[in-house]
């Protein structure tokens, strides 16, 4: 009986996911912005709190020198700085030592062996004297704004985590370019039709500010996760925390240039949150959290669209048509929705970007979005289901400086 319905389920498929979620991502990112967004709220004392700052770091000798430098423009006694160097294996230590030494606020924490992101951050927070530390990577340019910004939301004592705007600093190659459509188009809208829902998919992990008692409540960054910071999210949400998204928060960071470092980048993330929905999805159908359960659907939809992508590709490269799919439709329409994404995506996020010189071809990476992701989830899923169990996660060295990535133990 079921199989009957198949064909017209997997129509169904190829026609919400490339053209009906893009069309709510764009409606909530709308309401997102009328609603809040817009408003220019003055800062209330509240933003003066003091806080710390969490700089995790793994052979980051050419990077975190930068990072580290550009929060001078930050006042000294507002906040402390605590650099936690994992195991690295270049001079990230010398490097950190030498800059605590001119600054009465910062402080190092070497670790000889390497034990991963999300355990370095653990041992950072347990060691803040704040309850509000802010996180960032150590390839990361802070904006002198974003700690009070960002502080404002935890005038509501429910909420646990905020995340900030991550802004591609590197955009000379055209992957890097690319990447700019994305967080244009794509990242940034997903995350304001997320908080129209009340709830978000993840934290950036490289700009996010969290309430010490909130994550000391579930017992920190689950080491075994590939991704860190989606963990934390789901940790936090299905706890009954709940997380804002501040897009007036801004940092340059540096992404992948390359389509070997995007591709490690990017199973990263895919096995990340695949690990993540298997863990949290069963309870979170069960709950009656209506933000959550929307997402994990929305997430349903496009990891299952995108894992049927290449099989329906081949069966057409072959003069098959699967189920009656019209590929050339489905290629038209998810080019109209890309520019359409694209277009909506400036008009919303435009204003954060350093230049408005982005080049014609970013509009392309919605399209491109969905044809890496289907690839890296056949990859991605069976490693997940099938792969070994890890304890920790710790971190190599990729083929561009200044960029880590996850390494299964």
């Amino acid at each position: 009986m079921i199989v009957s319905y198949l064909p017209a389920l997997i129509k169904a498929l190829f026609l919400i996911t490339p053209f009906v979620l893009p069309l709510i991502w764009i409606m909530g990112a709308f309401v997102f912005y009328f609603k809040r967004e817009r408003r220019r709220s003055p800062l209330t004392e509240f933003s003066e709190q003091h806080y710390t700052i969490l700089i995790p770091c793994y052979n980051e000798e050419k990077t975190a020198e930068d990072t580290i430098r550009s929060l001078d423009q930050l006042p000294a006694d507002k906040c402390e700085i605590i650099a936690i160097n994992d195991g690295s294996r270049d001079k990230t230590q010398s490097v950190l030592e030498k800059l605590a030494m001119s600054r009465p606020n910062m402080r190092v924490i070497n670790l000889v062996q390497n034990r991963g992101k999300a355990a370095a951050l653990t041992l950072g927070a347990m060691a803040s004297r704040d309850e509000f530390i802010l996180c960032i990577d150590a390839d990361s340019e802070l904006d002198a704004d974003a700690p009070r910004l960002m502080m404002e939301h935890f005038r509501d004592p429910h909420v646990a985590g905020v995340t900030g705007n991550p802004r591609v600093k590197n955009r000379g190659t055209l992957v890097g370019r690319l990447q700019v459509g994305e967080f244009s188009a794509l990242v940034g809208m997903i995350k304001r039709y997320h908080q129209t829902l009340g709830r978000l998919f993840a934290l950036s992990g490289v700009l996010v500010m969290f309430r010490k008692s909130a994550i000391e409540s579930i017992g920190y960054w689950d080491t075994y996760t590939v991704t860190e910071d989606v963990g934390i999210s789901w940790k936090l949400q299905t706890s009954g925390w709940s997380l804002k998204y501040e897009p007036k928060a801004t940092c340059d960071v540096l992404m992948p240039d390359t389509l070997k470092g995007l591709w490690k980048q990017r199973l990263r993330w895919a096995q990340g949150g695949f690990e993540v929905v298997l863990k949290h999805g069963r309870s979170v159908l069960k709950s009656r959290d209506t933000g959550l359960r929307l997402i994990l659907l929305e997430y349903m939809f496009s990891v299952t669209w995108a894992f049927l992508l290449p099989v329906t590709i081949a069966f057409a490269l072959f003069g098959q048509n699967l189920h009656d799919i019209n590929l050339s439709y489905a290629i038209l329409l998810t080019g109209i929705m890309s520019f359409l994404q694209f277009a909506v995506g400036m008009f919303l996020h435009g204003r954060y970007e350093r230049s408005s010189g982005l080049g014609f071809i970013a509009i392309w990476y919605p399209f491109a979005y969905w044809m890496i992701n289907s690839f890296v989830l056949f990859v991605a899923i069976p490693k997940v289901l099938f792969g070994p169990k890890r304890q920790f996660s710790s971190w190599i060295s990729p083929d561009r400086g200044g960029v880590t990535y996850a390494k299964n133990n």
